[in-house]
């Protein structure tokens, strides 16, 4: 079984991004909620349209940040629920 891996990432506004996986699913992820739901200084930036459209697929996961300051696992990702 192949490893399945973000291959695009769209921001639909609203802290809200659609991701589709190299297993040709999709699934829109409100990443707000989850910041919102766990406020933090590190990540309440997101929350910012201009900061959160600065987004970047690195080894086939979405993370904002040049450290990686927010990043998800895959399988919530794909399942679209943010813990």
């Amino acid at each position: 079984m192949s490893k399945i891996i973000i291959v695009e990432a769209e921001n639909l506004g609203n802290s809200s991004v659609r991701l589709s996986f190299s297993d040709n699913t999709t699934q829109v992820v409100d990443i707000g909620s989850f910041i919102r739901r766990h406020p933090h200084p590190q990540y309440n930036k997101y929350l910012l349209p201009r900061h959160f459209s600065k987004f970047t697929l690195e080894n086939g996961n979405i993370v904002w940040g040049k450290n990686w300051d927010l990043i998800f696992p895959i399988e919530q990702l794909y399942t679209g629920q943010l813990l």
